[in-house]
C-alpha cells in the first residue's frame, strides 16, 4: 500500500495504480480523452496532466504510478492553462460536420471543451470525405479524429480483431482499417467497439446518424442468442434509435456483437407478428379439418389460446400416433436452462428420445 495525497485529499491505495485510477477510485475528476478504464493506458492526449510536488514538469495522471507520500494537484492554474492549450490544439485540425448520432449531440470531446471554456478561433475546413467507409454500421468521420487511438486499442485488446491501424505522419497522420482498405476487407466484424470507445464521434452508428437523442433509455437483455448480454436501448417516439454498450453489464461489459449493437430495426418492420395466429377452423368446433379442404384464414388469438391449441393438437398427435411420431427441435438462441427443460419435456413429458438443436459447433 502506498500513500497518496490529491488536492489536500490523503488516500492509501494499492501499489501499483496510477494517479488517474486513484484519483477515479477516490471520486476526484481528472479530465482525459485518450484514456479508458477497460483499455491500457496510452498517454497520448496529455489532457490529463497534473502538477506533481517536486517534479518540474506536468506528469500525465493515466501513465505515471502513485508513490508512497506523492502529493498532487489537479486544477491548478497552470495546470487549466495547459489543458485549454491542448484543447485549442487539437480543435486545429478538427472540423464538425453538424450531425450528431443518437445521444451524441455532446461527446467526451464537447464536453471537455465547455468545461474549460474553449472554442475554436475559425471554422476548421474539412481534410476528409464524411461518411467515408462503406460499412454498413459504422460512420466514419475522420475530420472529427484527435488521434486518441482508443479505438485501435479497443479493436485489438477487446475485440481481438487489430482492424485499426495508423496512416501518414505529422499533420496527415490518420487512422485506418487496414492496409488503408475498407473496413471490411480489413476483417472487421461491425461488432461497434470502435464506435463505443470513440470520444469525439469520429467513428458513429450509421444508422443513428440525424436522429437526434432519445426520449428515455431501456436497459433490457439481447435476445439473439443464450449468452445474456445487456445494453441500453435509446427509444425516440416509441422508436428504437440507437443501441448502446452498458458498462454495467455483468456478462458482456462494453462488448457487444453485430447483431446485438445493429441488429435492431427489426422491431418495427411492418411484418412483424407482434401477437400469437391460428387457423381458423382450429377455433371451430372440434378443430378438426378434412382433407383437402382449405385451413382459412389466420386469426389473432391470446397467448393462452394458442397455447391451449398447441397443447391438445400435441397430445393428439402422441395418442394417436405414438409418442416416436413426435420430435423436438430446440435453438442454440436458448438458454441451458431453457434447452434443458425442454429435453425434460421431450423425454419425460411426450416420451420421445428424438430431440435436437440448431448448433453444430
Amino acid at each position: 500500500m502506498v500513500t497518496v495525497t490529491i488536492n489536500g485529499l490523503r488516500l492509501t491505495v494499492s501499489e501499483g495504480m496510477t494517479i488517474l485510477q486513484v484519483a477515479r477510485q477516490s471520486g476526484i475528476t481528472i479530465p482525459t480523452l485518450c484514456d479508458h478504464p477497460r483499455l491500457t493506458p496510452y498517454g497520448g492526449c496529455r489532457l490529463c496532466v497534473v502538477e506533481v510536488r517536486g517534479e518540474r514538469l506536468p506528469q500525465t495522471a493515466c501513465t505515471r504510478l502513485a508513490e508512497d507520500g506523492m502529493v498532487v494537484r489537479t486544477e491548478t492554474a497552470a495546470i487549466v492553462a495547459a489543458r485549454r492549450l491542448v484543447l485549442q490544439l487539437l480543435l486545429e485540425t478538427h472540423a464538425d460536420q453538424g450531425y450528431a448520432a443518437g445521444d451524441k449531440t455532446e461527446t467526451e470531446f464537447t464536453h471537455w471543451l465547455e468545461r474549460y471554456g474553449v472554442t475554436p478561433a475559425e471554422e476548421t475546413a474539412p481534410r476528409y470525405p464524411v461518411n467515408s467507409d462503406p460499412n454498413p454500421f459504422v460512420w466514419m468521420d475522420l475530420n472529427k479524429c484527435i488521434l486518441c487511438m482508443r479505438c485501435i486499442r479497443a479493436c485489438a485488446e477487446v475485440q481481438g480483431r487489430y482492424v485499426w491501424g495508423v496512416r501518414g505522419r505529422g499533420l496527415d497522420m490518420r487512422i485506418a482499417a487496414g492496409a488503408d482498405t475498407t473496413m471490411l476487407e480489413a476483417r472487421c466484424e461491425s461488432c461497434g467497439a470502435c464506435v463505443t470507445f470513440c470520444p469525439t464521434g469520429a467513428l458513429d452508428d450509421k444508422m443513428s446518424v440525424g436522429l437526434g437523442r432519445p426520449d428515455r433509455i431501456v436497459t433490457t437483455t439481447c435476445g439473439y442468442c443464450g449468452v445474456g448480454c445487456n445494453f441500453d436501448l435509446y427509444v425516440k417516439s416509441n422508436r428504437i434509435i440507437r443501441v448502446a454498450a452498458n458498462a454495467a453489464a455483468p456478462v458482456n461489459g462494453l462488448s457487444l456483437c453485430v447483431k446485438g449493437h445493429y441488429g435492431y430495426d427489426y422491431v418495427h418492420h411492418p411484418d412483424r407478428l407482434t401477437r400469437p395466429k391460428v387457423r381458423q377452423y382450429l377455433l371451430e368446433g372440434q378443430g378438426k379439418r378434412e382433407a383437402g379442404q382449405p385451413r382459412g384464414p389466420w386469426v389473432e388469438v391470446d397467448w393462452d389460446t394458442a397455447l391451449e391449441i398447441t397443447a391438445r393438437k400435441l397430445r393428439a398427435a402422441r395418442d394417436t400416433y405414438g409418442a416416436d411420431s413426435v420430435a423436438v427441435l430446440t435453438s442454440a438462441k436458448c438458454t441451458n436452462e431453457e434447452n434443458y427443460l425442454m429435453n425434460k419435456f421431450a423425454r419425460q413429458v411426450v416420451g420421445t428420445n428424438g430431440i435436437d438443436h440448431c448448433a453444430r459447433l
